[in-house]
């Protein structure tokens, strides 16, 4: 009894073709149970591991389990019949008893399914979908048969029991579509897809927005991931653990066992030796095996799919052979091609829909991971110890979490393409070397030479991406310090040189940018063209080799479609082997730092026992690190419940660390401490939150009106909130870049003091605040009647004039307590505090006061460009982010500066540029209008214009070219293979041999011209990606340049560095591969379309439809994804912002007890960034499967048109339009993508352009109204009834100002703060417009010179010494118009000269960005320098506010004093003593002159001035 159809007359070769009744009895039936019983187990398995709640029994769930028992009855009732046909001695074949029993069985088996998925609460079952779905389609053929060999039915009874089965199977099919209710208890997890709809809809009405989002799956979100991770980590860790103590038990185990005795001691030993290095490698934990069990289970599943999708693809290519076969034969029944064509576009359905089912296992396995790691990461970075801090950097931690993590997101994508692409790759082998036989080889020696080839170009390519990092990092830095410094820039007019500058970095980085171009444009070629060469290899080596060997059209176009099946998995192989290393590497680092040792949280001792000290340390021994000499020895300390003590001693005694020890943070080597109740904690540098005032005081607690008043009163906060501009809901900047360094202090104190601790550890509070809010501090909070009496405290400080009042005073010196009692005590013992205090004398302690406070200003300023210099290992990949980010930094900058005290105004570097008199709030209004309307640039569709621009700018006659040279190439290769199927036509006519080598050489001609022009156009579009990228940044460059000063205070510096950052580097390096991509992939399917229409022209009707829907869908797509990649990028900065915000602050967060808050905050993050990208892949998914939808569609039409037009088609035509068509899903695929990355990319142009295009400055040179070459001679300067306002539409800042100079005087400006003295400079130089009126300088109006020609008549040294990084020399002189002689006389006058003939450089001597290596001082002194080599006519010195120092300042006024006598002098005075001796005072009130004539005079005259100089202590 044969199962499988032999008879192919019954089979194939009728009009009514059927299956042979015994194939219908066993296999049909079969199959469904089969794999219902194979999957079940897992199901049931995989049921019982997720339970989600039950769900109630509903109508529908009845009727399934109903029409399953029927099921059954109706096999059964078959069954029984055989049995009792059998009773009466008919003999039925074996078959009728055991197929019913199975069926029956597993109707049972789906019967019991339905109801423990609805226990296990699953509303929709795919399992039983495709069980129900595989049963219908099997009994369709005997269906079938029976209706049509309906005449003779014996069989009564089966007959009908066939139909009510058929009946029954259907109805649960339509039921199994339907959704249950969700089930009860639960957390709603939605059906992904049918949700997208909904959000795709909404997304492309208006762009999305946060609260659009869907929540985020249960068990996606970190609150389960990371603890089961976590878990999976202890257990390996504890193993590793265990496996140590084994290995050291072994040996020391003596070697007691009778049968060691022979062996002679040595070898024991070596023995010995061997087995422990094996347990050495096995001690360490690893994270790999915890990553696996953590989240293996779920991956594999999806790498199933992958295996299913592999084994699927590798049926189209044979239905193909069958197809052409069909088409050759001139009697085969239609049905049979049209069940072909069904079958093919059956199958590539199937593989559109495990693909997607894989692929979305494998981004929610990878997101699960990226959660899990950061998660990890997060938590142990709360707990590691010091020593484990030290070794890597804030900025190495964050990259952890950004870069590390990212990479192993985006392997688990690759992951599973390590063993499917060799499977594919044998298994293409296998049924190519079926189809031609061994002249594969030839091909696939092809295949495997171009991968050297590859990977040559790869690694080229990689070394020329690292220099060119180097020169936009270079060029970016630049930049950056350009920006900052743009004022100085211009008041010298000096910005050609620096523009030259950076053009040549740019044209460095423009050559290795042509390099890469020309690279990768052979790699394209490569790329392109090797599935041709492949073939035609293969092909001339078969008909070659052979004469019998004929190239048919199943042959030829079989092995094309599995050729092309190749072509993924050896592109794949090489970046999945690189991807894997860069994870390991990742892997690795992630495994050191979660294997660091942890704090030991019982090193103190928290217990509330009862004794009458708070703190107490005996015998304490603590260092840093395990293996660091003790930083503290022998320390014993009692403090008594409710008093306060004293820790004081000289500078790096161990008063910090003493705070530490207690706080826990000290690896405790021997002794005890304990600490009765909870702690508050101030820290030497105040760490602050980015979040609102009130959140950093109250810090977690709830807010009490009553308390958190009176705190704010006792810190001396409430006049700063007056301040502030949104009172104490302002938002503080990243490490409270918006506060002074005092403010910081006192919120840091206001969050001990709501905390209502018992013990308060105070780190030296006082240094940063001034001397009288230190007394009112001590005072109100700390001090004996303060807020804090009866708490018992212990202050660190350096303030003497508070020490009598405390109760106890500790002494440290170099790590040991020296002494300890009350003030009177230690006085009287005459140790190591007395001569602390006569160290101490009270006149130095003014001074100290003064100089600390300077230099803990320093201290915090460098911390804002730190704080950037942490994330710019994340620039590269978020820039959206980081420019948020920066422009926050600026606008608090910003506001900060006009609330500060003057004393710390010089400090304020970054903000040297904003001085104007305006309120703060009416500088903050129009900065946050201007905030929101960056970001909304981006939404909706791009314009055309914009593309224009862009095409512009590489030139429209190239452009068009470009578009030409790939429709060549597609015609090329359009030609090679229509010349392919007429060749593969000749087998038929027999007239093979006659033609070969010339087939063979034509074929080659077109296929080789084809890879020349793709090499063609990818130079063409390389030459011309360069000159776009030339040309715009040019222009922006050359704009930024002539930008007036207006523009710079208005907009935050972090806005621009991006236009010449993120945007030029879209512009260089992203856009033309995506354009690239997006031409190909076009003209790709494109191609597709011609060949289907050329072959079968009533496809054309097919195309529209198809085109609309495609259009649809594109649309769909790119408004939604673009606006989920935008919410992704912006919920993605918080991530990392707070995680370094609280490595930074751990020890407060852990003094506090605020771990498990911070872990929650950090977690929310996490989601709320994973919640933007799920619907991101769940978007790439819905897109994938209808694009895959519409180019298996065009296959059902390319097939079924071959079919109807078989008798006018040639089998080589047939085989050339269907595998056309096969190829085109990819393409489509492609294409949406690219589509959408290019509008989202080619947005830069339009942001570049905006900026190339905003207003400029008048012009640098006018010819026709230059200025002699000695002008100035005199330099007489006359105001003219002059008025200048800062910009349009704000007020007057100077008035109707007239006053004559004549040349050499020398003129002090005086006035108050906003009266109008800076901006008289800027006048001079032209930065400010007049409103009215005009200077004239020796009888020219300056108005009407170009700026370059006035600037460089005149001198400033500016208030704020900027310098830029570079040699000393370009620094003095950047255009080299001096001689080294004359330099060295301006620094000898400069006092200068020791100092650089001391440097080993000397002149050639690197300054770092903003001068940083030189001190305040000499920054100032180089100001001078510049000066006295410019030696012009008029000199404007605007006086620094706080004096650097006195000694600098007097250097600076006597130089100008002998260097300058016959120049005109203008000083803008601070200090009164400077200018008692100047020809005239100006003195200036409100914008307008309100005295002007001889110091003497004036003070005579007791007007402004005089109470000034009184002021001053000077009249």
């Amino acid at each position: 009894m044969l199962v499988f159809p032999q008879d192919s007359n019954l089979t194939k070769h009728t009009n009514l073709p059927d299956l042979p009744a015994c194939f219908q009895l066993s296999v049909l039936p079969w199959t469904p149970c089969i794999y219902l019983w194979l999957a079940s187990p897992f199901y049931i398995l995989y049921l019982k591991k997720n339970n989600r709640g039950y769900i109630m029994m509903s109508i529908l769930n009845r009727i399934k389990t109903v029409l399953g028992l029927m099921l059954w009855i109706v096999c059964w009732t078959d069954l029984f019949s055989s049995f009792h046909e059998m009773s009466q001695n008919q003999s039925k074949p074996p078959i009728y008893f055991v197929t019913p029993l199975i069926v029956g069985m597993t109707m049972l088996l789906a019967t019991f399914l339905i109801q423990y998925e609805r226990l296990k609460g699953v509303q929709s079952s795919g399992v039983l979908f495709i069980f129900w779905t595989i049963s219908v389609l099997c009994a369709i053929v005997p269906f079938r048969s029976k209706i049509v060999y309906q005449n003779g039915v014996e069989d009564k009874l089966r007959f009908t029991m066939f139909y009510i089965y058929f009946g029954l199977t259907l109805i649960q099919l339509i039921l199994s579509c339907f959704n249950e209710k969700p089930p009860l208890f639960l957390s709603v997890v939605t059906d992904p897809v049918k949700e997208f709809l909904d959000m795709a809809i909404k997304g492309y009405k208006s762009p999305l927005e946060n609260k659009d989002l869907w929540l985020l799956n249960k068990q996606d979100s970190s609150e389960l991931v990371v603890p089961n991770l976590l878990n999976e980590w202890e257990v390996e860790k504890s193993k590793a653990q265990s496996v140590k103590e084994q290995a050291t038990f072994r040996k020391a185990g003596p070697g007691a066992e009778p049968n060691h005795m022979s062996v002679s001691p040595e070898e024991e030993e070596e023995e010995e030796e061997v087995l422990l290095s094996k347990w050495k490698e096995v001690r360490q934990p690893s994270f790999l095996r915890a990553l696996l069990r953590a989240f293996g289970p779920y991956f594999l599943i999806g790498s199933a799919f992958k295996l299913l999708q592999d084994l699927i693809t590798f049926v189209n290519p044979q239905l193909l052979r069958l197809l052409i076969d069909f088409t050759k034969q001139t009697n085969a029944p239609l049905w049979w091609g049209y069940s072909l064509a069904f079958l093919m576009f059956g199958t590539s359905l199937l593989q559109t829909l495990i693909l997607h089912q894989h692929f979305q296992y494998c981004f929610v396995t990878g997101m699960r991971l990226r959660s899990g790691i950061i998660g990890a990461i997060y938590r142990k970075a709360l707990a590691i110890t010091n020593e484990a801090k030290r070794s890597s950097t804030v900025g190495e931690v964050v990259n952890l979490m950004s870069v590390d993590a990212q990479r192993f997101m985006d392997l688990t994508t690759f992951l599973n393409m390590l063993w499917s692409a060799p499977l594919q790759i044998i298994l293409a082998l296998f049924f190519l070397w079926q189809n031609l036989g061994p002249s594969v080889l030839a091909g696939v020696a092809v295949m495997v030479l171009l991968i050297p080839f590859n990977a040559f170009i790869a690694m080229k390519t990689r070394t020329y991406q690292v220099e060119q990092m180097k020169h936009k990092d270079d060029r970016i830095k630049l930049m950056n310090e350009i920006l900052n410094g743009i004022k100085v820039l211009k008041l010298y007019a000096w910005e050609v040189s620096f523009k030259e500058k950076i053009l040549q970095i740019r044209q460095k980085e423009l050559t290795v940018l042509r390099k890469t171009a020309y690279l990768s444009a052979l790699s394209t070629m490569a790329w392109t063209s090797a599935p041709f060469m492949v073939a035609l290899t293969t092909f001339a080596v078969y008909v070659t080799v052979d004469e019998k060997n004929v190239l048919d059209a199943e042959k030829a176009f079989v092995s094309l479609s599995l050729f092309n099946i190749l072509r993924f998995p050896l592109n794949m192989l090489p970046q999945v082997i690189s991807s894997i290393v860069q994870a390991s590497v990742s892997l690795k680092r992630i495994q050191d730092f979660l294997s660091h040792d942890e704090l030991d949280p019982e090193s103190v001792d928290r217990r509330n026992n009862a004794s009458e000290y708070a703190v107490s340390v005996i015998n304490g021994t603590f260092s840093w690190a395990k293996q660091d000499q003790a930083t503290l020895d022998n320390i014993n300390v009692m403090v008594p419940q409710g008093s306060l003590l004293a820790v004081v001693g000289h500078v790096g005694c161990g008063k910090t660390s003493l705070v530490s020890a207690l706080l826990g943070e000290m690896e405790k080597q021997e002794g005890q401490i304990s600490i009765r109740g909870s702690v508050a904690y101030v820290p030497q540098q105040a760490w602050i939150q980015n979040a609102t005032l009130r959140d950093n005081i109250l810090f977690g607690r709830p807010y009490v009106e009553q308390r958190y008043r009176c705190v704010l009163e006792a810190c001396a906060l409430t006049p700063d909130l007056e301040v502030l501009p949104g009172g104490d809901q302002t938002e503080i900047g990243e490490k409270g870049i918006n506060l002074s360094g005092g403010q910081r202090q006192r919120v840091s104190l206001a969050r001990a003091l709501y905390s209502e601790a018992d013990v308060y550890l105070l780190d030296d509070p006082l240094s940063a605040v001034d001397a009288h809010v230190a007394k009112h501090i001590f005072d109100n909070v700390i001090g004996p009647e303060g807020a804090l009496k009866g708490k018992t405290r212990i202050l660190v400080t350096h303030g003497i004039s508070f020490l009598p009042q405390v109760d106890n005073i500790l002494v440290m010196v170099d790590g040991r307590v020296s002494e300890m009692g009350s003030y009177q005590d230690l006085l009287k013992q005459n140790g190591a505090f007395a001569e602390f205090l006569r160290n101490y004398s009270l006149e130095d302690i003014i001074e100290d006061d003064e100089v600390t406070v300077s230099l803990v200003d320093e201290e915090e300023e460098e911390f804002p460009e730190d704080a950037l210099s942490n994330h710019t290992d994340m620039v590269d990949n978020e820039p959206v982010v980081n420019e948020a980010r920066r422009q926050f930094m600026r606008q608090m900058s910003i506001m900060s500066n006009d609330l500060e005290n003057p004393k710390k105004m010089s400090r304020r570097r970054r903000c040297s540029e904003r001085k104007h008199p305006e309120s703060p709030t009416e500088k903050k209004e129009p900065k946050l209008e201007k905030l929101i309307q960056a970001e909304t640039a981006e939404t909706g569709r791009v314009k055309f214009k914009v593309y224009w621009e862009y095409a512009k700018a590489v030139g429209p006659f190239l452009s068009l070219f470009i578009c030409f040279l790939y429709g060549c190439q597609s015609a090329a290769s359009i030609g090679a293979n229509f010349w392919l199927s007429e060749w593969t036509n000749d087998a038929q006519h027999n007239r093979t041999q006659d033609q070969v080598s010339m087939r063979v050489g034509v074929y080659a001609a077109l296929g080789i011209s084809q890879g020349v022009l793709v090499m063609f156009s990818s130079f063409t579009l390389a030459l011309g990606k360069i000159q776009a990228a030339r040309k715009l940044h040019q222009t922006l460059l050359d704009n930024k340049f002539h930008t007036p000063q207006s523009f710079f205070d208005t907009t935050p510096i972090g806005r621009i560095i991006n236009r010449f950052s993120k945007d030029i580097y879209v512009i260089d390096e992203v856009l033309p591969s995506t354009i690239l991509m997006f031409l190909g992939t076009f003209f790709a399917s494109l191609s597709t379309m011609i060949v289907i229409i050329c072959s079968t022209p009533i496809f054309a009707l097919v195309i529209g439809p198809l085109a609309l829907i495609y259009f649809f869908v594109q649309r769909f797509y790119v408004a939604t994804s673009r606006q989920l990649k935008r919410l992704e990028s912006v919920s993605r900065s918080p991530i990392y912002s707070h995680f370094s915000e609280t490595i930074t602050g751990t020890s407060v967060i852990r003094a506090y007890g605020r771990n498990a808050a911070f872990v929650l905050m950090s977690d929310m993050k996490v989601d709320e960034n994973q919640k933007s990208y799920y619907p991101g892949i769940v978007s790439n998914r819905w897109l994938g499967v209808r694009i895959e939808f519409i180019g298996n569609c065009i296959v059902l039409f390319a097939a079924l048109l071959a079919v109807i037009g078989k008798d006018k088609l040639s089998p080589g035509l047939v085989g050339l339009s269907v595998s056309y068509a096969l190829q085109v899903t990819m393409s489509l695929n492609w294409m949406v993508r690219m589509t959408s990355d290019l509008e989202s990319n080619i947005v830069a142009v339009e942001r570049v352009k905006e900026y190339s295009e905003t207003q400029t400055e008048a012009p640098w040179i006018v010819t026709d109204k230059q200025p002699p070459p000695d002008w100035p001679p005199k330099g007489n300067v006359e105001f003219a009834d002059y008025s200048v306002r800062y910009r349009e539409g704000l007020d007057l800042v100077l008035r109707n100002i007239s006053l004559k100079v004549e040349g050499g005087e020398k003129i002090g400006i005086v006035g108050r703060t906003g009266a109008g003295k800076s901006s008289m400079t800027l006048c001079l130089f032209r930065l400010l417009e007049a409103a009215d009126g005009e200077i004239v300088i020796d009888e020219v109006k300056i108005s009407e010179i170009g700026l370059h020609d006035l600037r460089s008549k005149l001198t400033i040294i500016p208030q704020e010494p900027v310098l830029f990084s570079g040699t000393l020399r370009m620094n003095l002189d950047p255009f080299e118009k001096y001689s080294d002689e004359e330099v060295w006389k301006a620094l000898e006058l400069s006092h200068l000269k020791r100092f650089v003939s001391n440097q080993t450089s000397k002149l050639d001597l690197e300054c770092c960005e903003g001068g940083e290596n030189l001190s305040v001082g000499q920054r100032q002194l180089v100001c001078l320098a510049r000066a006295l080599l410019r030696k012009t006519r008029i000199l404007v010195l605007d006086e620094a506010t706080a004096a650097v120092d006195l000694e600098t300042d007097d250097l600076i006024q006597s130089t100008i004093r002998t260097q300058f006598e016959d120049c005109t002098v203008f000083t803008i005075a601070h200090r009164l003593n400077t200018i008692m001796d100047y020809t005239r005072v100006l003195v200036l009130d409100k914008g307008q002159i309100a005295e002007f004539d001889t110091p003497t005079n004036l003070i005579a005259q007791k007007g402004i001035f005089y109470g000034m100089a009184k002021d001053a202590g000077l009249a």
